[in-house]
């Protein structure tokens, strides 16, 4: 389980981000300065007291304020490395993240999760992590870094030049930039048992879940053990309103639950038994790999997505790792995937029935596919007169590709055209706003918005009480009489 997290507040300014934050990250408590900040669910006098006391419980730490002070207020009870819970500087506006402490117990993980949060880059610093797209001081969950004490020298070796071979099972060191060399003389042993390491080892014992075999047997590899289920699910929006009954029995009774962090903290409270296995949000293929291999083992496993989970989500990750995979007792899992409420559907209902007649959802993210490609598909749905939802629609790093999707539309539906944008829907920041294809801008959307365009047919009349209606009629044409 994740140790709790606290965040520390100074100012007026820094409740309004902490209060994003913990929108993102529920059961997070707010720690706000007596006499300074309101709304906060606690009050404290003393800063460096406060802090103090949640760094020697082991309680992350997100600090709205200077990285100088939350250094000064540490200083005096800093130890070695190894130890510390993740400690993360956050500026009062929102504009940076800066990962301070806690290098072995995923600080720059919190720190890339606030950062895609608050929509800036995370200042990681890590230079192995940076190199090599992976820490090797802090394995993912199942494995365990057997000596530490060897890695500072082991990294400084390879960051000077030197490659490495790896020896046993573990993906997620395949799929980091690793510079491989089945002769190095620096290796990375992946054993499920105790050794001692060697001289330019550096070693993770592989914990064994319960029902995995320790030693091979000459019979059917699935005759005496528990079949293993993985059900891939949809958590919705962000309400638990809006989490379908099926979903929400699933993680009661699951043995261990995977995802992006934001999304398994979004999914509620977990049994002090359940194991939590919470990734970056680019890890996908890893995790889908991590997830068969725990069912393989017997396990009761659950995938989260938010929304649903075969859009734009972990479900074709899932499909395609079981597709790639020739072992038999990933195939042998129980899988299931259930639906979720997609941020689309959330939105349109809100606003009424955009979606009412034929549909499509596009993502404007070019991380999976090329630009010309979604240009293509943006006007081929246009020209067939289909209304549109899409996804993912703009952020700092492709600030242009959403005002050229406004252009194609543009060339396609009139300047009256209705456009929904749904923003974090479901969740404490909700806001839905219902505009003409003329007013539309960039300006007006982010990372968290899902933006609905209506078809040629598609209408918007004033609501009793303020706001638009909007609809797609289910007929085309001709109105039937």
């Amino acid at each position: 389980m994740t140790s709790p997290t606290a965040i520390l507040v100074l100012s007026a300014l820094g409740m309004a981000t902490a209060s994003r934050i913990k929108a993102g990250i529920p059961g997070t408590t707010i720690f706000g300065l007596e006499g300074r900040v309101h709304g906060a669910d606690v009050s404290y006098t003393n800063f460096g007291e406060t802090i103090r006391q949640h760094y020697q419980n082991g309680h992350r730490i997100i600090a709205l304020c200077a990285a100088g002070i939350t250094i000064r207020s540490l200083a005096p009870i800093l130890g070695e490395k190894g130890g510390e819970p993740a400690v993360v500087a956050v500026a009062d506006d929102g504009s940076a993240v800066v990962p301070l402490l806690g290098g072995t117990s995923g600080v720059n993980v919190l720190a890339r999760q606030l950062a895609s949060m608050l929509e800036v880059t995370p200042a990681i610093t890590t230079s192995g992590e940076l190199r090599f797209g992976t820490c090797l001081l802090n394995p993912p969950a199942g494995f365990e870094l057997k000596n530490p004490e060897d890695a500072k020298t082991f990294i400084a070796d390879l960051l000077a030049g030197k490659t490495v071979r790896i020896e046993g099972d573990a993906p997620w060191l395949r799929e980091a930039h690793l510079p491989l060399d089945d002769a190095a003389e620096l290796r990375i042993l992946v054993t499920t048992s105790d050794v001692v390491p060697a001289k330019g080892d550096l070693v993770f014992q592989r914990r064994l879940t319960r029902s995995e075999p320790t030693f091979a047997v000459a019979t059917s590899p699935l005759a005496h053990e528990k079949r293993g289920r993985l059900v891939v699910v949809g958590l919705g929006p962000g309400s638990p309103e809006f989490m379908v009954p099926a979903v929400k029995r699933e993680l009661e009774a699951a043995d261990d639950v995977l995802g992006y962090e934001t999304y398994v903290r979004m999914a509620g409270s977990f049994r002090p038994d359940q194991k939590l296995h919470m990734t970056d949000n680019r890890e996908e293929m890893q995790r889908a790999r991590h997830a068969f291999e725990l069912a393989a083992a017997g396990r009761s496993v659950v995938m989260v997505s938010s929304g649903d989970p075969g859009v734009f989500a972990m479900a074709a990750a899932v499909v395609e790792a079981l597709h790639a995979s020739n072992d038999p007792s990933w195939h042998a899992v129980e899988l299931e995937i259930l639906p979720g409420v997609s941020a689309a559907f959330a939105a349109a209902s809100l606003s009424g029935a955009p979606l009412g007649h034929d549909f499509c959802v596009l993502s404007l993210s070019d991380n999976l596919k090329p630009w010309d490609i979604i240009e293509k598909r943006i006007s081929m749905a246009a020209k067939a007169d289909l209304a549109m939802a899409f996804y993912n629609p703009i952020s700092k790093h492709r600030p242009w590709q959403l005002p050229r999707a406004i252009e194609i539309l543009r060339e396609h539906r009139n300047a009256d055209t209705p456009i929904v944008l749904g923003r974090d829907i479901g969740r404490p920041a909700q806001a839905l706003r219902v505009i003409t294809l003329a007013e539309l801008g960039p300006e007006q959307v982010d990372m968290r918005t899902v933006i609905i365009a209506g078809s040629s047919l598609t209408r918007s009349f004033e609501r009793t009480g303020g706001g638009k209606w909007v609809y797609t009629p289910r007929w085309y044409g001709t109105k039937p009489e």
